[in-house]
């Protein structure tokens, strides 16, 4: 076995796996372990912007209060559009998915405009 090509090896594993769950019928247990991962997902990102904001903090206190709440406001829209839809079954296709995309890409304009603005060295 240790012999085989490794993509291989991983491809009979995975077929394995598969194999036992369809076997066992146990999608049930497959979607409950899906749904705790998603949520352990959603909670990691959340902690990372935490630290982020938390390194940061200060010298964002010392922006403008307009800017302090488009940037606030864009990550709470993105962190709320990511919940929503992990906890819920969107976007399930077509225009959903657009917006779904279309409110990251705003969120992340905003942030990124906001940041510039507030980041200009020259004199």
């Amino acid at each position: 076995m240790s012999r085989l090509n490794p993509t291989l090896r991983g491809f009979l594993i995975i077929i394995l796996i598969a194999g036992v769950i369809t076997v066992l019928n146990l999608q049930i247990a497959l979607n409950s372990l899906l749904l705790i991962a998603q949520i352990a997902f959603f909670l990691a990102i959340a902690f990372f912007l935490y630290l982020l904001w938390r390194d940061r903090r200060e010298e964002i206190s010392m922006w403008s209060a307009r800017s302090r709440v488009v940037f606030y406001g864009a990550v709470v829209l993105a962190v709320i559009n990511l919940g929503i839809s992990i906890l819920t079954a969107y976007p399930a296709g077509g225009l959903e998915t657009l917006g779904f995309i279309g409110v990251f890409v705003a969120c992340g304009y905003s942030l990124w405009r906001i940041w510039r603005q507030e980041h200009t060295y020259s004199y």
